[in-house]
């Protein structure tokens, strides 16, 4: 029988989406008061990977991902994913009986060993964590490219050399303090 041991604490982060880069520094600011100070952040990428989202955000969709100093235990990823739901709520428009989300928040988290993100959908490849909330492991570090890779289910902008590039650099960060949590 295996040991039961507690789950080595990872790197949460928040990838955002919005026509409004505005947006990305208030959301910003409000994750930061809830968990801790950002350590790292990417620059505002133009994200047309799909048509997703333009009906509901309209055209010129920008993406930016902000990383966390303070590590989690993983078994929060399922609250974290509520939280961003009730942020990104706060932001929606209301035009008439409509209601336009003005800013989608992804939450997940970069470990050793992958990136899991958070999502309210299930599918094949997602596993239920609680409250709503699935996983899917979206990244995978493999160990002979020095580098996160993509399965054939990740998401096309995930599965990028800019995303990868950014998820390897946050996967150094964590290794940097665990480590110095070790000492």
């Amino acid at each position: 029988m295996g040991e039961i041991l507690p789950p080595k604490p990872v790197k949460l982060f928040i990838g955002m989406l919005s026509p409004d880069a505005a947006l990305f520094d208030a959301c910003a600011d409000m994750v930061s008061s809830a968990y801790g100070p950002i350590d790292y952040q990417s620059r505002i990428i133009p994200w047309a990977y799909s048509d997703y989202y333009s009906a509901e955000m309209g055209d010129g969709i920008l993406r930016k991902f902000i990383f966390f100093e303070r590590l989690i235990d993983p078994a929060e990823l399922s609250s974290v994913k509520n939280n961003t739901n009730r942020i990104e709520q706060s932001f929606v428009r209301h035009t008439g009986e409509r209601q336009q989300r003005r800013i989608n928040l992804n939450p997940g988290y970069v470990s050793e060993a992958k990136v899991v993100l958070a999502t309210t959908k299930d599918y094949a490849h997602r596993i239920y964590l609680n409250h709503g909330i699935y996983a899917e492991v979206t990244l995978r570090y493999a160990h002979h490219h020095r580098s996160f890779t993509p399965f054939d289910y990740t998401y096309p902008d995930y599965s990028s050399e800019t995303y990868t590039s950014m998820f390897n650099t946050a996967r150094d960060l964590l290794k940097t303090l665990l480590k110095s949590t070790r000492e």
